[in-house]
């Protein structure tokens, strides 16, 4: 999940190092912008394909590059807690 602090890191130097290495599938789960980003064919300076998903949109099956697939369930992700104002 992406902590507020580190939004720009696993978006950007990350997205970018992991496509470099040749990582097949590379998933952000943001909980504060209630989505999760699916990048797959990675390059030498990040990603092709990104495709955003929405949370509460049913289940998303993740393609495997090993030919397995992995079923992430958009309905069931972590929300972050209210913020409460001070007292």
């Amino acid at each position: 999940m992406v902590p507020v602090s580190s939004a720009r890191k696993d978006y950007d130097d990350c997205t970018a190092k992991y496509g470099r290495y040749g990582i097949p599938i590379y998933l952000v789960v943001d909980p504060y912008a209630a989505e999760v980003v699916v990048h797959t064919q990675p390059t030498g300076t990040g990603y092709i394909a990104a495709h955003t998903h929405k949370y509460g949109t049913g289940k998303l099956p993740v393609d495997l590059a090993d030919g397995r697939t992995f079923t992430l369930d958009l309905d069931e992700l972590p929300r972050p807690e209210p913020e409460t104002g001070a007292h």
